[in-house]
């Protein structure tokens, strides 16, 4: 009787056994799909950012670049080359004596070791320790804490000369890219390749693989530039003397060859040290001569002559009225120094009166003397291989009044470059012909072979070699012993020149009370022009004339020049300079 219930009973509990296989079955026939679908979301769709961030748990990698190219004076002298250092990195997490670790590391390489623990006291699994460290106290350091610092092969900036020439070649930074003077400006020919350092750590952060990925590439190129290094040391001395000497702000000086343009020297007094540029204020890095403008004075009456003889109205012999040192013009009333009567053109540049100049550009009109002045190029850039340039100021004739024809005729209301003023008067020294300035001679690869040169550009004739001439020997009056420029010519040379005594514009924008530029621009000797040389000193306060300060600057950095150049005296001349100290 039990056994026949029991079977009673059995069919009854089949389906819902069944039905519970079978919701069982769902719910994993559920489980699997999802695991499918999220193992296609991930593996499809999320693969590469995924493989991205796994990447990035256990490797890193850090760019090299491979050495930058040398640059050279034009003898071949290094001016900035590179060195081998190594790139010190630490691993934080495999430190087990932070602290410890820090007095070791300060000690090795001369740093702070507050400053230390602050790197390593971080919980990123890399930081970097110095980009610079010398190769052997490297390795004393990697012996010291093992594995948990990195060295990786680099290249560190050296400028040799310390503050020679440091504006025009201006620096590199920590990662080897140029960032001020030529290393900037010709970054990309004095790169090198771009390497990467790749290395992979294990899950408690040890380094298990490093690889290094070089290009083909290899070294920057080099530059050969038209800088004379002995000859920039003579300028820069020449002009740190003269500064110190009159108490000046500060000063400038350049040196060319009138026939090419090549610059041979361009000195700033203060200057910086690349090797540690940011421990010297930013405002010394910058190239005056090429960034900074300033208004010429009476300089510029070398062009308002080379404008008259070109008009046609005047020669060097015109007379003008310079009226006893006082002329009113347009409501102004504008004086000389030392008055005169009648002067001719020539005797207005070399006893640099200002009324004589205005008269003369009264005679010849504005639109021939701003033509003129434009074609030497004043109010355009000259081009030069050189960043930051500027072109000055030039207003356009037809927005002078009276009285702005008149103070541009003696340099007043107008701004001009050290470079922009040397170039036109290296125009003058070269037969009327302007020359595109340059600072670079050629571009050679990592074994020498040239990869392009620069030759001498001619960027067009200003002036007819007569008017030329004309103005050379009026130049050369301003030298002489009754010039205003007497002060520079060296013994045994005859020199070619121009006072300038600039006075600067208060923030008002007027003259009152104002600060000066002492100038000098020339070029020597006179009958064969071999180079030619502006000084400027900013805000002397001793002097402010440029016939007092400029001048005997102009002569040294002359004399000191030729006798480096082997450009001997003229033997009349010395005749003649001993044959007046025994008269005496």
């Amino acid at each position: 009787m039990k056994k026949s219930r029991q079977k009673e009973k059995k069919p009854n509990q089949t389906p819902g056994r069944n039905r519970r296989i079978m919701m069982a079955g769902l719910v994993l026939a559920a489980c699997y799909l999802t695991i499918a679908g999220k193992a296609v979301y991930l593996q499809v769709i999320e693969d590469s950012r995924l493989k991205s961030r796994a990447s990035g748990e256990y490797s890193s990698s850090a760019e090299f670049r491979e050495k930058r190219g040398t640059i050279y004076d034009v003898n071949l002298r290094e001016l900035a080359a590179s060195t081998r250092v190594v790139s010190i990195g630490a691993h934080p997490a495999r430190i087990e004596n932070p602290k410890k670790a820090a007095l070791e590391i300060a000690r090795h390489l001369d740093m702070d070791a507050a400053k230390v623990a602050g790197r390593l006291n971080t919980d990123r699994p890399f930081v970097w320790i110095r980009r610079d460290a010398a190769p052997e106290r490297a390795r004393d350091l990697k012996n010291q804490l093992g594995s948990s610092l990195a060295l990786f092969d680099n290249y560190s900036r050296v400028y040799p000369n310390k503050t020679l020439g440091a504006q025009i070649l201006g620096f590199a930074g920590v990662d080897g890219n140029g960032l001020e003077g030529l290393e900037y400006y010709y970054d990309r020919q004095l790169s090198g390749a771009v390497r990467e350092s790749t290395f992979i750590r294990d899950a408690l952060g040890r380094i298990f693989q490093q690889s290094e990925a070089k290009s083909e590439q290899g070294p920057g190129n080099n530059l050969v530039l038209t800088i004379d290094r002995n000859i920039q040391y003579i300028a820069e001395e020449a002009l740190k003397k003269t500064v110190l000497k009159f108490n000046g702000d500060s000063g400038m000086a350049m040196v060319m060859v009138p026939q090419t343009g090549a610059v041979r020297a361009m000195a700033h007094y203060p200057g910086f040290n690349p090797n540690a540029f940011t421990r010297f204020p930013r405002q010394t890095w910058r190239n005056r001569a090429i960034s900074d403008s300033f208004e010429p004075g009476s300089t510029l009456k070398v062009f308002l002559a080379a404008a008259a003889l070109e008009s046609g109205r005047c020669s060097p012999g015109t007379r003008v009225d310079c009226e006893d040192g006082s002329y009113a013009v347009g409501g102004h009333t504008l004086r000389d120094l030392h008055p005169n009567e009648d002067l001719t053109l020539a005797e207005v540049i070399k006893y640099s009166s200002n009324i004589g100049a205005v008269k003369i550009a009264e005679r010849i009109g504005p639109e021939k003397l701003y033509n003129t002045l434009s074609d030497f190029g004043f109010g355009e850039k000259t081009g030069i291989d050189c960043p930051g340039e500027t072109e000055g100021r030039l207003r356009h004739y037809r927005n002078w009044r009276p009285v702005d024809h008149a103070t541009i005729a003696f340099g007043q209301g107008l701004s001009v470059s050290a470079v922009q003023l040397l170039s036109a008067v290296s125009a003058i020294a070269n037969q009327g012909v302007l020359m595109k300035p340059r600072m670079v001679k050629a571009i050679t690869d990592a074994n020498g072979q040239i990869v392009k040169s620069f030759e001498p550009e001619v960027r067009r004739r200003v002036v007819t070699e007569t008017t030329a001439r004309e103005v050379k020997d009026m130049m050369q009056s301003v030298t002489e012993t009754d010039g205003t420029g007497s002060q520079a010519s060296p013994r045994g040379f005859r020199v070619c020149g121009k006072t300038g005594t600039a006075q600067i514009l208060n923030s008002d924008g007027t003259y009152e009370d104002s600060d000066y530029n002492a100038l000098f621009v020339g070029f020597a000797p006179a009958g064969s022009p071999e180079l030619a040389v502006l000084v400027m000193v900013k805000d002397p306060k001793v002097n402010h004339y440029g016939g007092v300060v400029a001048a005997p600057a102009f002569a040294e950095i002359v004399r000191e020049s030729f006798n480096y150049m082997n450009i001997a005296p003229a033997r009349e001349l010395l005749d003649h300079t001993r044959a007046e100290k025994e008269g005496a």
